[in-house]
């Protein structure tokens, strides 16, 4: 017998695709919600089609659906678009991304189905909000990591750079299944659903605080630093004879403890160039060239011993294969097997980590694959 999901007996009925809606619902899929993914005909959710790297299945797909129900239907289609608002008419959650606009157009607007069924959560997820100059704009993760600054205090100082994960999809798909779990919490008490307005762009540029209070106190806005922090120094990658380490320095007691034992200048702690962390950003150039020269003496094995010595943190920068054979993940038992129509592949357990209740690591839809299913459930009703 196995332990009941927080959301055993959610349904949530999907018109998603891409990744910032999906990465939400799949969310509460591992959380025990029956989750409904309504894709189009001819293809489905545009994810399908980014690649076939897990035996003919999209990376992106496959990593974004496990444990949700696909059904197929022409939304337009007068007879479809029945189907959807009996699904909708049962369901606890609707969670929508297409183009702005569109699902007003269709007739699942909030005004019009909250009419109807006042217990609904409705969860809109944008680019930018349902108003404002920018609420008719189509929004993909890197044009909001631009239009946001994130790209403008990413990258070296010569040449800005997009995070190389979605970002701006991942935080709009958190923000919008923290506030579903929220209005959940909230309708037990009021018995009421809920309207939701996720925007990507106030997302990002909520994890954008510190650089934007830094220009609002001081009129600077923080460099872009590479491998290394613009706003804390020393953080970051330097250069060792045999390549770089990572370290990472926040506090007095660990600036003290890295000079006089890492670097082997007690005196340096005391500089008045380097004496708090406002004063090391402020002379970043003189004292990150005199760690490099230091390191630069040593290998990377030899810096890390000194580093650990000194309790400095410390991290390896490691690419995708050894991510992917990292012995931490491989310790504490995170990788899983998923079934797909392409057959079984690797995914990591989500973070979650609720002791009483281990996610429901579902299997990835094919197409349609629950089309049957499904009406055959609103036939029974």
């Amino acid at each position: 017998m196995t332990n009941a999901l927080p959301l055993d007996g959610i349904r949530v009925v999907a018109l998603e695709q891409a990744v910032v809606a999906p990465f939400c619902t799949r969310q509460l899929a591992d959380m025990g919600a029956d989750v409904i993914k309504i894709e189009r005909p001819g293809g489905g959710d545009l994810a399908r089609a980014y690649d076939g790297a897990l035996n003919g299945v999209s990376a992106y797909f496959a990593w974004l659906n496990r444990g949700k129900r696909s059904i197929v239907l022409d939304v337009k289609d007068s007879h479809d678009h029945d189907i959807c608002e009996q699904l909708i008419a049962g369901a606890d959650v609707f969670v929508h991304n297409l183009a702005p606009g569109a699902v007003d157009r269709l007739g699942f607007g909030f005004e019009k189905l909250t009419a109807r069924h006042p217990r609904l959560i409705w969860c809109g997820i944008s680019g930018y909000g349902p108003d404002g100059p920018h609420r008719e704009r189509k929004a993909y993760d890197m044009l909001v990591q631009a239009e946001a600054g994130v790209i403008g205090m990413t990258g070296t100082a010569d040449a800005p750079a997009k995070v190389g994960v979605s970002i701006a999809d991942i935080g709009g798909g958190l923000y919008a299944y923290s506030s579903i779990l929220a209005a959940l919490l909230n309708r037990a008490k009021t018995n009421r659903g809920e309207r939701i307005d996720i925007s990507m762009f106030e997302c990002m540029t909520e994890w954008m605080m510190p650089p934007l209070n830094v220009w609002q106190g001081t009129g600077k806005a923080p460099q872009r630093a590479g491998v290394r922090h613009n706003m804390v120094v020393p953080y970051g990658a330097y250069h060792c004879a045999d390549g770089d380490v990572m370290l990472a320095v926040q506090t007095d007691r660990e600036w003290r403890r890295l000079c006089t034992t890492a670097l082997d200048s007690p005196a340096l702690a005391d500089d008045p160039r380097f004496v708090s962390n406002e004063l090391r950003v402020q002379n970043r150039t003189a004292l990150e060239a005199l760690i490099d020269a230091h390191f630069s003496r040593h290998t990377r094995t030899q810096v890390i011993a000194l580093l650990e010595a000194a309790d400095i943190p410390t991290g390896a920068m490691n690419d995708i294969a050894a991510v992917a054979a990292h012995p931490q993940l491989a310790a504490r038992g995170r990788w899983v097997n998923v079934d797909s129509e392409g057959g079984e592949f690797s995914a990591l357990l989500p973070p979650h980590n609720l002791h009483g209740a281990p996610p429901r690591m579902g299997a990835v839809p094919a197409l349609g694959e629950h089309t049957g299913e499904i009406l055959a459930e609103l036939k029974s009703v």
